[in-house]
This record gives C-alpha cells, structure tokens and sequence, in this order.
C-alpha cells in the first residue's frame, strides 16, 4: 500500500513538472515565430511603406552615384550634415543616410537612389526593428552590456542543438522520412507526430545552423561583457592637425568627393562593392566606406585620407585570422542576410518548418500531458470509493 502511494506522487509529482515546462515550449515557439519574421521583415516594412522602395521615375532613370546622392541632399536641405549613406542589400531598397539637423536631432531619412529626392524618415522604433528586437533579446533594454534578455535567447542553441544530436540518435536511419507522406484520419496524435518528424528531417542543416550560429551569440555577449576582443581590425588614428592642408585664408583644404574616394577603395581592395559610406564628422576624419567583396559573409572597408588620397587603413579578407572568419560569418549564417532575396526566402521558409516542428511538438506533448493528468484525475476519483468499498464489506467472524 505504501508503495502505490509512493507511485502515485511520483506520477502526480512528474505531471506537475510537466505542466511547469509549458511556458518553456511557449518561449521556444515564439522565440522560432519571430526569428521567421525577422528574416523578411525588411521585405515587409518594404511592402507596407512606399518610402522604402526605390521606385525609378521611368525605364531609362540610372542610379546615383553615393557623391551626386550627397550633392542633391545638400541642394534640397542645405543645413543637414549627413553623417552616412548606405545601401541595403537590394536595389529594391531606397539608400539610407544618417543625418544631424540643426536642433540636434539626429534622424535616417529614406532617399531615392534614382533622383536623390528625400522620400521620408525611418521612425524610431519600425516593424524590422520591433520584430528583431523581440526576437533577439526580448525587449529588454541594454543597460551596462548586454542584456539578459539577450542571454535568455541565445541559450536557446544549446538545447536546440542537444535536441538535434538526439533526435537524429533516437530517429533510425532518418534519411528514409525525407519523402514518408503525413498521415492523416488516424488521429491527431499520429498526424502532429509524422509533422515533427517531417519538419525535422528537412530542416536538420538549418537547426545545425541557426543552434551553432545562436551559441555564438550567448559566447559573443560573455566575451564582450568581460571585455575580451578576437578582432585584429586596426584602429584607424584621426589625421594630425599638422597634416590637414590650409587654404590661403587658413581654412582647411577641399576634401575629395565620395566617387574619387570610392575609386581609390575599390583599387585598394579588388572586387569589393561599396554599400556604405561613413563621411568625416571633423576635418580630421577620414572617409571610411566598405562593403561585401568575393566572400558575402564578411565586410571589408577602407579609411581614407581625404586630403592625400592615402588609404591610411583598411580591413580585408586577408588579414583577418581563422578564428574571426568563423566568428564574423555567424550573423549573417543566422539571419540569411547575405545573398539577397532569395537567401531571406529560404531562411523564411526553413524558420516556418521549424516553427511548424516546435508546434507539432508542443501539442503532442501538450495532448500526452492532459491525457495523463485526466487519468490520475480519474484514479485519485476512485482510490476513496475503493477504500470505502472495503470499509463497508462485512467482516465474517470464525467460530
């Protein structure tokens, strides 16, 4: 008797710990739902704001140079200091540029690449940032490093990618379920769990990926919390005072235009493809600017003299070591935001399998759960009328 008791709070004991998990599978499905949608939510505040998109005025309209894109800027609104101008990755995609208004705020307008014309400004807080914000760390804010809503998310991988170590262990030979058909009319149970199963087999590279890739993450945050570096990119020294040339009234010196600066980049590093330029903030700065050269999971980028034309610094493929190679390829790995539209739609699509496979897995557990609680519902039901059955039997006295 003591032992059936003993049992049965163990299993009551175990339900209880069952239950408590659900908020766990909760956090993974939403964790899997937004990462989905961080992947294309570029593409979605694109589809949903016309001052995103880089519409051409007619078919023969060519696009603008980064220095006639500064020049129409300028003539538009003279008292704007830009700051910066980027390209996303799209021609689809309006130019971006950094800017400082006179009364100190700092906004990033939306320009056409086509004409120049300043077509409207990024709010604060949009749906791309919304969505990878909650994805990434939560919402919650970063206070003095990283936050643990950062710490919380990338924890993830670890158990995301023990789960893929010991599902490919317990499914036998799981080449064989690429093309095994779901089936369906025999119960929900059997349904969801060909669904996990389905969902698992084809998205087992894009588990590795996205487990191995969010790992980093939880590594990058510990590293950068203590205050530990793996980069070799140099620091670039502001100019000497006695270098910046004076003009015959003691000015500074005319600085050479964005396309002269971008020519002596792309000469300095072959192939590369300039999508981002940081103007001087000071008549000390350089021109720095960089983009994606034959390798499309890394930046390269180049610190220029504006007044000698020198490339004083510059970090390319070639000088980054093993260790950064891997490192620095694991955001774009995670995110797909490396090879344009057609990476994010794969990475959208496999992010879907795998929120499909989380969910499938949460409502068999979910059912295997509430089936076990109602049956000890029903045994704890009848253990009082059992006991009083056997109160309640007469006692034959011997004689």
């Amino acid at each position: 008797m003591a032992q059936s008791t003993k049992k049965s709070k163990s299993k009551l004991w175990f339900l209880v710990h069952s239950w408590l998990a659900l908020p766990i599978w909760f956090f993974v499905l939403i964790v899997c739902f937004t990462g989905m949608l961080a992947v294309v939510s570029q593409e979605i505040v694109w589809l949903a704001d016309s001052d995103v998109r880089a519409n051409k005025p007619d078919d023969a309209a060519e696009r603008l140079s980064f220095q006639q894109i500064l020049e129409a800027m300028n003539k538009a609104e003279p008292d704007i200091a830009v700051r910066r101008l980027s390209q996303p990755d799209g021609s689809h995609f309006a130019v971006t540029a950094a800017v400082t208004y006179p009364d100190g705020t700092s906004p990033t307008l939306y320009v056409n690449p086509y004409t120049g014309v300043i077509q409207g400004k990024m709010p604060d807080f949009n749906f791309e940032g919304f969505t990878r914000a909650l994805h990434g760390w939560w919402l919650v804010p970063f206070t003095s490093g990283y936050s643990w809503g950062w710490y919380l998310v990338s924890l993830l991988g670890l158990p995301m990618l023990a789960s893929l170590v010991t599902g490919l262990v317990v499914y036998k030979k799981f080449w064989r379920g690429f093309f095994k058909p779901v089936r369906s009319g025999h119960g929900s149970r059997i349904f969801w769990g060909d669904v996990h199963r389905l969902a698992g087999v084809w998205s087992i590279w894009f588990i590795a990926v996205i487990a191995i890739t969010g790992t980093w993450f939880l590594i990058q945050a510990i590293l950068a919390d203590n205050h530990i570096t793996i980069s070799t990119e140099p620091v670039v020294p502001v100019i000497s005072r006695e270098d910046v040339p004076h003009t015959a009234d003691g000015s500074p010196a005319p600085r050479i235009g964005l396309d002269e600066a971008a020519r002596i980049a792309t000469t300095a590093i072959p192939g590369l493809e300039v999508t981002f330029i940081t103007l001087p903030s000071t008549a000390y700065s350089h021109v720095s600017m960089g983009g994606r050269g034959w390798y499309p999971l890394m930046f390269q980028s180049a610190s220029i003299n504006p007044y000698t034309r020198n490339v004083d610094s510059k970090s390319v493929l070639e000088d980054r070591s093993t260790l950064e190679f891997v490192t620095e390829s694991m955001r774009p790995l995670h995110t797909g935001d490396f090879g344009g539209l057609a990476i994010k739609l794969i990475w959208f699509f496999f992010g879907l399998v795998l929120t499909l496979m989380v969910l499938s897995g949460l409502l068999i557990w979910t059912k295997r759960t509430a089936q076990a609680t109602a049956a000890a519902l029903k045994r704890s039901e009848r253990a009082p009328r059992t006991r009083k059955a056997r109160s309640e039997t007469p006692v034959e006295i011997q004689p």
